[in-house]
């Protein structure tokens, strides 16, 4: 496939690293566990929105767009990292923000929040959960048009064809690391929540007749809905990179076991396995993502679900900034 076709910008020096996770692998038992460090990418913090956004702020600019608005949770990686890309690009940004969590949007709270400012929002928008954040974001963006500005608006995550380009271009970056190291990896996990990075993945993996299963870890939806969202979006993909063939229905491979009381809410397994990377492997996870994604890898491969397999690769896509305002659910407060 030819992603050099579609224009894009670059915030990463070079390629991401894969390590091994020896202590962790030691520790659980099961097969080797490796580990792409995406939580490395450029922008402030880094994290996988950082992928999407090359294509998205380079669709914008061709657009001549001096402003790009979009939406996300509270303390939402996607928000902090968009904003990061507009100011490399010297343009503005807005954000809405949705409390999904009853009255959990705090001004002057740590983590994103705090970055939000310190990067220079122009404007935050907070909205209850549950509204229609797309038509939001186009209230704001024609208000914008009326006073003779040039919004572009970016979908929560950034998950749409354009922005989950950035994957499909990361899973062709991991299969020709896999090669270097002689890695024959049985299975890809990786977080399934706007859908776009699960995706991505999915469509490079499968448009490049790798034949590696994708394990997406759902982190907000059951997973009838979230299979649905991953195949139409793959399906998308797909059409707009001229694949012969598509990830079919039966390839989006989804567990929502590791939920918990919804998206955001703090489970015992996440706080488990965020503190097992960091004591085993210095790795800081985050505690929205891929604290809960790594909890699901641990009991499917406790379960048994990845025997026989030698090798199997954790998608690490960032967020650890976040940690930062849930100290108190680590300190048990």
């Amino acid at each position: 496939m030819n992603l050099c076709q579609f224009p894009r910008r670059r915030y990463t020096m070079g390629i991401t690293p894969i390590e091994k996770l020896e202590c962790l692998s030691a520790y659980l038992g099961g097969p080797n566990i490796y580990i792409k460090r995406d939580d490395l990418l450029g922008l402030a913090g880094g994290g996988n929105k950082t992928r999407k956004l090359e294509f998205l702020m380079a669709d914008a600019i061709a657009q001549g767009a001096d402003t790009v608005i979009t939406c996300g949770a509270i303390q939402s990686n996607h928000c902090r990292l968009t904003l990061a890309a507009a100011n490399k690009e010297g343009i503005a940004c807005q954000l809405v923000l949705e409390q999904r969590v009853p009255n959990s949007y705090e001004r002057y709270a740590s983590g994103n929040n705090f970055l939000y400012d310190l990067l220079g929002v122009e404007e935050v928008h907070v909205v209850e959960g549950g509204i229609d954040l797309m038509a939001k974001m186009e209230s704001i963006a024609d208000n914008l048009r009326a006073r003779g500005r040039k919004p572009y608006v970016i979908p929560g995550g950034g998950s749409n064809a354009i922005g989950s380009m950035g994957y499909v271009a990361c899973a062709q970056e991991m299969l020709h690391q896999f090669f270097e190291m002689d890695l024959n990896i049985g299975a890809i996990v990786c977080t399934s929540g706007s859908a776009g990075t699960h995706a991505g993945v999915l469509t490079g993996i499968v448009g490049n007749n790798a034949q590696i299963p994708v394990i997406g870890i759902s982190i907000n939806r059951k997973k009838e809905t979230q299979s649905k969202m991953v195949y139409e979006l793959s399906e998308k993909l797909a059409k707009k990179l001229n694949l012969k063939e598509a990830p079919a229905l039966k390839d989006v491979i989804v567990f929502d076991d590791y939920v918990g009381e919804g998206y955001s809410r703090v489970t015992d397994d996440m706080l488990e396995s965020v503190k097992l990377l960091a004591r085993k492997e210095a790795i800081l996870l985050d505690p929205v993502y891929t604290g809960k994604t790594m909890a699901g890898m641990i009991d499917l491969l406790r379960n048994g679900y990845f025997n026989g397999m030698k090798n199997i690769l954790f998608l690490h896509t960032g967020g650890s900034v976040a940690l930062f305002a849930y100290t108190g659910a680590f300190f048990g407060k």
